[in-house]
């Protein structure tokens, strides 16, 4: 089924394909043509991620399966499907998903088990908000690491946008204690306020040694059970340090480097430690198919929309939205994100399209 969809649309697109901020530009391209088991949305409003700025510089190896257009989530209504298969999505349905790319256009492509029903609860920036950040959170928190409830959690750059979903999801989740690192008190006390326990500021102390004096771990014996990690090198001692016996880590990013100079691995084997590094976007798109389910199959955002309380009545679950930009601004939204002056998601909206 379809309805009248027209040859061109428009699109954020780079002039020279690749450049600053400034060779950002709304044009024009082809409107996406559906193979099978694949649904046609109408985009309302798309999330902004760094990983766009690094496609945009040029510093991003796309996935061989992605369009050159950016953007990896969004939400918006289906417009046309083509032979679906285990989902019947029906023309009209208000979506938000996950994609290979593709996002900053008015029309988009997905496979159909890549996007899920937009709650009524939830407005298109709201929605727009979730896909990556919480799919990453989850990934890492459920799909890798099988987080259980009563185990504790370390996230590290807590007020990250993976790191504040992962949060929330780790309260949701039944998580025992969770602690955080951020760079300032500011983004500590924001953290606390959406479900951490705790927070470290690693500009002003080693947060492992704070860590540990906080919790009574002595020794190798480790305060946490799940590490979520995107600093790599210059955490990796102190991460070991903090793992208890049979603890797990998960490596999404390596923002402070990735050469390791000096560390005792002897930990790995007497701590029994599992270390795994994953990134989203590389993955197959029948992987983000399944990991998209997986998150509807464990009611992830029935415990987002609904929250989550521990026992003094905190708040677990909390859309953070920095800032939203009309697509004709797109080079200030890239310009706010370079900076690094959001604390939460920079959204995008679909206007006059």
């Amino acid at each position: 089924m379809s309805t009248e969809i027209p040859s061109e649309m428009k699109a954020i697109l780079v002039k020279d394909s690749k450049g600053p901020s400034s060779s950002l530009y709304l044009g024009s391209s082809p409107v996406p043509t559906l193979e099978d088991d694949e649904v046609l949305v109408k985009i309302k409003a798309f999330g902004l991620n760094r990983m766009d700025i690094m496609q945009r510089e040029g510093q991003y190896p796309l996935p061989p399966h992605a369009p050159t257009i950016m953007g990896v989530e969004f939400s918006g209504h289906i417009v046309s499907t083509k032979n679906l298969k285990d989902v019947q999505w029906k023309v009209g349905q208000e979506v938000f998903g996950l994609a290979v790319g593709g996002a900053y256009a008015e029309y988009i492509k997905v496979p159909a088990r890549m996007i899920l029903e937009k709650p009524s609860e939830l407005d298109w920036i709201q929605a727009a908000a979730i896909p990556e950040n919480y799919l990453t959170a989850f990934q890492a928190l459920r799909t890798i690491s099988g987080l259980q409830p009563g185990e504790n959690v370390l996230i590290h750059a807590g007020a990250s946008g993976v790191g504040l979903a992962a949060i929330q999801l780790a309260r949701a989740f039944g998580a025992g204690k969770i602690y955080i690192t951020a760079g300032s008190e500011e983004k500590i006390q924001f953290c606390q306020e959406i479900g951490a326990d705790k927070g470290f500021n690693y500009k002003t102390s080693d947060w492992a040694e704070e860590l540990a004096k906080h919790t009574g771990a002595k020794g190798p014996a480790g305060s946490v059970d799940v590490i979520v990690d995107f600093i790599g090198a210059p955490y990796f001692n102190g991460n070991l340090q903090s793992l208890k016996r049979d603890g797990r880590m998960v490596m999404l990013a390596f923002m402070g480097g990735a050469k390791i100079k000096e560390t005792v691995i002897a930990q790995l084997l007497f701590k029994r430690l599992r270390i795994e590094g994953s990134t989203l976007r590389s993955r197959t798109v029948e992987y983000q198919s399944d990991l998209v389910q997986g998150f509807v199959r464990e009611k992830g955002l029935e415990r987002l929309i609904h929250g989550a309380r521990d026992g003094e009545g905190k708040e677990g679950s909390k859309l953070v939205i920095h800032k939203v930009y009309s697509w004709k601004d797109i080079k200030e939204a890239h310009d706010e994100m370079e900076a690094n002056k959001n604390v939460g998601k920079i959204i995008i909206t679909v206007d006059g399209a």
